[in-house]
């Protein structure tokens, strides 16, 4: 009997939400824009009813609707391949009709995944019958059990533990909400978008499914914050008479703070790889004290994704812009008092290290 570790149950996950970032980027620009110029997300968009606006708000809105199923496919495909989008689809489209949300849709990946490999493994055919396996059998069997146990085992349960963790949350008193949001933007933000930050969007993302949209404000406000954090520690520093960054980083930051501003906050990693110690203290700082405003304000965004353009889809816009600024300032300010003088023989090694990873990459090209 496998052990959970040799189920890589952490693996599939973090494998699913991958593919399910896209999706919530793409959704969460369109519903961000429509909703910023005054959309609104529709059941349905009835001809001659509705601007473009409304249409791109809805597109998004019918977009974030979907991803209890697309976590579901993600797991489920990770775990069985190919044999397991079918299932997988299907279990989680199941898992949002009766309400199970994105906890019912990891879970339902994980049946669905397991499923397909069990009838692999146990169901054997005819030669000329095996053609019928990943085209009917598999989908069928699969999404067959697995949709049963969906509706009349765990489904209850699941819709259970998630009314009561929004309970709780909505329960928490202000010096709570402050340490729950500040671990929240500390473990958003000390891996720049790597496995502990994907762990923590699937928590959140859950949350906002059930209607708590500040835990996932305040990562996505961390991710937004910290590459314009970076930014702005260079001409903070220059106060303090201190010339942090070198000039290959300065360029760097040309395109990594614009892609904060939109929510990618990997722009800033060649920053941090250069002085990791230094770069993630900052950013643990910031981020903590960004996730606490973001939750004592209650700058609750109703989109998951979109950096500054989540601002006017937040019950409290300006609790958002506060947020954004105290998690910059903060960054900012730790970042350009810790991070040493830049000297002559930086710049020098930082140019050798540029030139002997070209020349590598030349190798490997020929």
């Amino acid at each position: 009997m496998k052990t959970i570790k040799q189920l890589k149950l952490k693996e599939h996950l973090l494998t699913a939400i991958s593919y399910l970032i896209p999706i919530v980027c793409g959704a969460g620009f369109l519903i961000a824009i429509g909703m910023a110029f005054g959309g609104t997300s529709q059941d349905a968009l009835i001809q001659g009813q509705f601007s473009i606006w409304d249409a791109l708000a809805t597109m998004g809105g019918k977009g974030l609707g979907l991803l209890p199923v697309v976590i579901a496919t993600g797991i489920s495909f990770s775990i069985g391949g190919k044999p397991g989008i079918a299932p997988g689809f299907i279990i989680g489209l199941t898992a949002n009709a009766i309400g199970a949300g994105f906890i019912g849709g990891i879970l339902g990946g994980y049946i669905a995944g397991y499923l397909v490999l069990a009838i692999l493994k146990y169901v054997k055919l005819p030669n000329w019958a095996k053609g019928l396996m990943p085209t009917l059998v598999i989908p069928f069997l699969a999404s067959l059990a697995g949709g049963l146990i969906m509706v009349y085992i765990i489904g209850a349960p699941i819709a259970a533990l998630t009314s009561l963790l929004t309970n709780f949350l909505d329960g928490l008193g202000n010096s709570s909400l402050l340490i729950f949001g500040g671990v929240i933007g500390l473990l958003s933000g000390v891996d720049y978008g790597g496995p502990i930050n994907k762990t923590v969007f699937a928590f959140v993302l859950t949350m906002q499914a059930e209607g708590v949209n500040g835990p996932i404000t305040a990562l996505q406000l961390v991710n937004t914050a910290t590459p314009i954090g970076f930014g702005l520690a260079y001409f903070i520093a220059k106060l303090f008479g201190k010339n942090i960054y070198t000039k290959l980083e300065v360029e760097t930051l040309k395109s990594a703070v614009p892609m904060g501003v939109i929510n990618i906050v990997e722009g800033v990693i060649p920053l941090v790889m250069n002085d990791i110690v230094r770069g993630v203290v900052a950013t643990a700082i910031g981020g903590f004290a960004g996730g606490a405003t973001t939750m004592i304000l209650g700058a609750d965004a109703t989109v998951p994704f979109g950096g500054v353009l989540m601002i006017p889809t937040m019950s409290r816009p300006w609790a958002g812009v506060i947020a954004i600024l105290v998690n910059v300032v903060v960054t900012a300010v730790v970042l350009a008092v810790i991070k040493k003088n830049v000297t002559a023989e930086d710049e020098l090694s930082q140019v050798e290290k540029e030139e002997a990873d070209i020349d590598l990459e030349d190798i490997q090209i020929f």
